[in-house]
């Protein structure tokens, strides 16, 4: 049976306007920023280690001048969806897989481990987990050395995952995050956007 997740929690935007993209939301939702490097942002406004992030075109991909066309560029990247445990996460995966539904990345970022869909008109879902056990811990890799070392995470088989799972396996030791392992290369629209 599909397992309903149980909660929004961030929607991902591409943007040309980064700072005032920050300013704005920084404005309207009270939002402070967790995480920043020159490409990236992540903001949130409560307990949630983040409600919005923001993908600056300008560093990853600098306009062309004979383009003048940003549709399809600028806008919603994804959305995500909160399950509740890796349980959860990953019987839903099985559910999907058994619809013909696949992910098109599977992907531990160090704070939650994910799943990218993308629907039937290619609008990008990422159902996830988070890796630490509070809101809070989640923040504090936020705020640490960890996330500059690997700031997308590091891809996973959900197979796998869902196999050890079933044996046995703690979920705590499937999510431990090593930050040395390779950098997961970015996948679905942002991958367009990067060429």
């Amino acid at each position: 049976m599909i397992k309903s997740p149980s909660a929004l929690v961030h929607v991902v935007y591409r943007t040309r306007r980064f700072a005032e993209m920050l300013h704005w939301y920084a404005t309207v939702f009270g939002a402070k920023v967790q995480y920043q490097n020159p490409a990236l942002a992540f903001l949130t406004f409560d307990e949630e280690h983040h409600r919005f992030a923001f993908a600056d075109l300008g560093v990853i991909r600098p306009e062309d001048p004979d383009d003048k066309d940003d549709r399809g560029m600028i806008g919603v990247d994804h959305v995500a969806w909160e399950y509740r445990s890796l349980h959860d996460l990953l019987e839903n995966y099985d559910q999907l897989k058994a619809a013909g539904i696949t992910p098109y990345w599977c992907v531990n970022h160090g704070m939650s481990a994910s799943l990218y869909y993308a629907d039937p008109d290619g609008n990008q879902m990422e159902f996830t987990v988070d890796v630490f056990p509070t809101k809070a811990e989640c923040t504090d890799y936020f705020q640490g050395d960890l996330i500059g070392q690997n700031p997308v995470g590091t891809e996973y088989d959900p197979d796998d995952w869902l196999a050890r799972l079933r044996s046995g396996v703690a979920e705590a030791e499937l999510l431990a995050f090593d930050p040395a392992a390779e950098v997961s290369p970015i996948r679905g629209r942002m991958t367009e956007i990067l060429k």
